[in-house]
């Protein structure tokens, strides 16, 4: 990947300067109520695409098709996403439309998708074709293979623990996958690192200096945000023992693993949802995963790291210090939007990760 230092603020550095946790996937959290509903988000249903659209947008990869069926997944302010039925014997396809001002985001995904797949890293969808607005839609579109299943989080409370166990495993599996891909700079990951940092502690203190930031100026209580600076100052020599920057997905939640039933057996379909990448710490991936899905399940917990392999000596401390990361992010977030009824379970977590 290459970096570029000292280039001028592009959209996705104003609009999206570092990662946020993702507004459409649902994944459940403690309350057990999808994301996009406590976001106070709804799945749109007005975005309108018809057959004779859908062709023509497909016509460059699929000219041959005959549009059969058109299922609107997900509808929103920043895309969305249909899923396109064939006539005959074709496979279902993905279109996600986005708004013109997305344009980076498209350009994102298109671009960390090539990456896995560039490196053997999957299930992940296969972009087959993307388009500007010079198009009967005016708007920019990705076409995506479709992968089979369906979210882990509609299903992970009917499987028995058996199931749960495989699953978090082979997460824990394709999470290593990701880490082997290097990065040469820590930071949000667009089509390059923005804004790059060389050494994991510079990212890690930078990033937790604006969090604070953020917490402060949303009304944080300011007790929480002093026990947090001091946590951190405690165990900044933690943040050193990242060498070198990695690949993470950054939302490897139970909304973004896809799951099917093969022969009486659940097993991972495909991950999706790269818009949260970046170049960090390998362990800053898996403390997002333990702080959204583990919630301090042992199954999951000891599968997870069964999958993904070894892990150094000090993995504990340095996940403890990331989920508070995590915490503090998610709170900010909340926050930022208005969103109060979550905030109080969240301050309630970073008490405990403080003390």
């Amino acid at each position: 990947m290459s970096v570029v230092v000292g280039d001028s603020k592009s959209a996705a550095e104003e609009a999206y300067p570092e990662s946020r946790p993702t507004l459409w996937e649902p994944f459940v959290f403690r309350s057990r109520c999808p994301l996009w509903l406590l976001y106070g988000f709804s799945v749109s249903a007005t975005a309108a695409l018809s057959p004779a659209t859908a062709e023509e947008l497909l016509d460059p990869v699929l000219p041959a098709e005959t549009v059969g069926e058109i299922v609107l997944r997900t509808g929103g302010e920043l895309s969305t996403v249909f899923e396109i039925r064939f006539v005959g014997a074709a496979e279902p396809v993905v279109v996600k439309v986005y708004d013109d001002r997305w344009q980076w985001k498209q350009e994102k995904e298109i671009y960390v998708y090539h990456l896995l797949r560039q490196h053997g890293v999957g299930p992940v969808p296969a972009v087959l074709h993307h388009g500007g607005t010079d198009n009967v839609l005016g708007r920019r579109y990705t076409v995506m293979t479709m992968l089979r299943g369906q979210p882990l989080s509609a299903v992970s409370h009917h499987l028995d623990r058996a199931s749960l166990r495989e699953i978090y495993r082979q997460i824990g599996a394709w999470m290593a996958a990701v880490h082997h891909i290097p990065q040469t700079a820590y930071g949000y990951v667009t089509t390059r690192v923005l804004d790059p940092e060389p050494t994991n502690t510079a990212y890690m203190t930078r990033q937790f200096h604006r969090k604070l930031r953020e917490y402060a100026e949303l009304g944080g209580d300011a007790a929480l945000a002093t026990a947090i600076e001091a946590k951190v100052a405690r165990q900044t020599e933690l943040f050193g023992a990242c060498r070198h920057a990695v690949l993470c997905h950054n939302d490897v939640h139970e909304g973004n693993v896809l799951v099917a039933e093969d022969g009486g057996a659940w097993q991972v379909s495909g991950f999706i949802d790269v818009e949260n990448a970046m170049a960090a710490d390998p362990l800053m991936d898996l403390a997002k995963t333990d702080y959204y899905c583990v919630h301090g399940d042992r199954d999951k917990r000891e599968a997870l790291c069964e999958g993904y392999g070894m892990l150094p000596a000090d993995w504990s401390e340095r996940v403890g210090l990331y989920r508070l990361y995590h915490a503090l992010e998610l709170w900010d977030w909340f926050a930022s939007i208005g969103n109060t009824a979550p905030l109080e379970g969240i301050a309630d977590d970073i008490r405990r990760m403080t003390t």
